[in-house]
């Protein structure tokens, strides 16, 4: 019946197909035979398939990663054990303890001699700092000890310093007044002076002004 009708246009297609194909082949053409991969060459090509994606797992890690994994590596090959690879961290610097360490208030050119890569840290990062006006620390005026820093970028688009108190514990912005001061300082064992300005409110100014009344 219909199942019989269908098994038979089925069939006719598939020696449609087989015509077709056989009107493709070449006079005289050869069957095309499969080359079979040697043993030897396809272990080649695996071991170069594994060596590119370790290469590519161990260069996208971090360097403690990769630090940590080669140790490892080394300890399951040839034994051994972790605390043989521990190192003192003992004189380990942050970035920030290198700049404080090579800190300038003000860098002259003979500081800028024989610079090595600590002080050009420390001077890459004065050189962001904006030498305008000061923030001063008058926590200890009764003792006449002053501290002064640059602004920083953030200090310089807040205003602060310029267009509020200069004083770092002082949101003040009423009656605000500029000062040139002489500031003394002793920096790596030799005392040095720098004119400084500073932007005070009246509270602060009289702090700031405490033994020069």
């Amino acid at each position: 019946g219909s199942q019989h009708g269908t098994y038979l246009s089925f069939k006719s297609e598939i020696l449609m197909i087989t015509k077709e194909d056989s009107l493709l082949v070449k006079p005289f053409q050869k069957p095309k035979q499969v080359k079979v991969t040697h043993r030897q060459f396809a272990a080649e090509e695996w071991d170069r398939e594994e060596a590119r994606k370790r290469r590519f797992h161990l260069i996208s890690m971090d360097a403690y990663s990769r630090h940590r994994k080669l140790v490892n590596d080394y300890i399951l090959y040839y034994g051994g054990k972790m605390e043989d690879f521990r190192r003192s961290g003992e004189n380990d610097k942050t970035d920030l303890d290198v700049i404080r360490e090579n800190h300038r208030f003000l860098w002259r050119e003979d500081d800028e001699a024989d610079m090595n890569w600590e002080k050009r840290l420390a001077k890459k990062y004065y050189d962001k700092l904006f030498k305008e006006y000061c923030i001063a620390d008058l926590s200890r005026y009764k003792e006449n000890k002053f501290g002064f820093r640059w602004r920083h970028e953030k200090e310089v688009i807040s205003g602060k310093g310029h267009f509020s108190c200069g004083n770092k514990h002082c949101e003040g912005e009423e009656g605000l007044k500029s000062w040139e001061v002489n500031f003394g300082y002793v920096e790596h064992g030799e005392k040095r002076n720098a004119l400084v300005k500073l932007r005070l409110c009246p509270e602060c100014s009289y702090k700031l002004n405490f033994h020069h009344r």
